[in-house]
């Protein structure tokens, strides 16, 4: 039995996040231990921070068991993917990429949601959506999320 997924957030640590195969290559899907996945959550503390303002933001979260590297696209003005869709509602998602790009800062603990993409052969975290935790509980509360669903939904044959 194929087990999948790829329609949900899983939350992996960052280790689990980049030691994910691209499967099959050039594919938007990636297994864990033969399970398919395509979207995850990831949190952590903001170590790299790189805006190129209207194109992108590209930024790094390491969350104690490695760094994954993170981009949140800006350019939804000039995006041939958005001139099919409504101007009004371009306009709300510019808004919010750019208020969630504005919130980001160095040092700052982030939980980043989004897909799981490949860029020159390294995984990465194409982000929907990002937010800055307040809670300092935050980080701990991830890391037993993420041994709990490991045990009991991930590892499941």
């Amino acid at each position: 039995m194929d087990k999948s997924l790829s329609l949900v957030h899983v939350k992996l640590l960052a280790f689990d996040l980049l030691s994910l195969a691209q499967s099959p290559p050039d594919t938007p899907t990636f297994s864990r231990d033969g399970v398919s996945l395509s979207r995850a959550e990831v949190l952590g503390v903001v170590v790299y921070r790189e805006h190129k303002p209207g194109r992108f933001l590209k930024f790094a979260v390491d969350d104690g068991t490695g760094c994954v590297p993170c981009i949140l696209w800006l350019n939804h003005a000039t995006s041939p993917y958005f001139a099919r869709q409504r101007p009004q509602g371009v306009r709300l998602i510019a808004d919010v990429a750019n208020g969630q790009a504005s919130l980001l800062k160095l040092g700052a603990v982030a939980r980043v949601r989004g897909r799981i993409t490949s860029y020159r052969g390294a995984v990465q975290i194409t982000a929907s959506s990002v937010a800055v935790e307040r809670d300092p509980n935050a980080e701990v509360l991830h890391w037993l999320d993420c041994l709990k669903l490991a045990r009991r939904v991930y590892d499941r044959p």
